[in-house]
Parts: structure tokens; C-alpha cells; sequence
């Protein structure tokens, strides 16, 4: 899958002493996506606006907002993440996502 007429921000986002990062992708409309990588390893994680995570590549445990049980997530798996929220991640597999943030 591919971005057509976009603008990519040059400077990486990096977080976690460079275990994960991303370069963020900016469409027409205003619409922000990031594109990242996340190398294994625990994060949390806390969020502004509401976030839809796509899984490109790898896996993932992750702990959603008011969830008690974590949730495999891997390659072609989507989840979403309330605005002003804190969510957890253990990193199993080198993670390759797909960011989108709601306006």
C-alpha cells in the first residue's frame, strides 16, 4: 500500500532512547499518519487524539485503556486507542505500523 500526494516531515519522532521510532506523513486534507518502527521491548504510551494502529509487520502485546487482559496484536491487525489515554505495549517481534489520528 502506498501514500500518493502527501508531505513527509524530514525529522524522526524518536522515543524510548531510539527503540521506537517514526516519520509523520501529512495529507491534503490535514490528515496526520505516522509511519514507524517499534524494536522489541515494553512502552506506554499516552495519546491527545484518538489513534488507529495498523500492524504492517511483527508482533505485539498490547494493553488497551480500562482493559485488564492484554491482546496479541500482529501483521494485518488494527486497533484503536481512546483519546487522552495511556496504552502499553510489549514489543515481541521487530514492529513495523501505520499510525492515524483522528481530528
Amino acid at each position: 500500500m502506498e501514500f500518493n500526494k502527501v508531505t513527509v516531515i524530514k525529522k524522526a519522532n524518536i522515543y524510548f532512547d531510539g527503540k521506537v521510532t517514526s516519520r509523520t506523513v501529512v495529507f491534503a486534507n490535514g490528515e496526520k499518519k505516522t509511519l514507524g518502527i517499534m524494536l522489541p521491548g515494553e512502552y506506554n504510551f499516552g495519546t491527545e487524539a484518538e489513534e488507529t494502529m495498523e500492524i504492517l509487520a511483527g508482533e505485539a502485546d498490547v494493553l488497551l485503556p480500562g482493559q485488564d487482559k492484554w491482546q496479541k496484536f500482529s501483521d494485518g491487525d488494527i486497533f484503536v486507542v481512546t483519546a487522552n489515554s495511556k496504552f502499553q505495549l510489549k514489543v515481541v517481534s521487530v514492529l513495523d505500523y501505520c499510525c492515524s489520528y483522528k481530528a
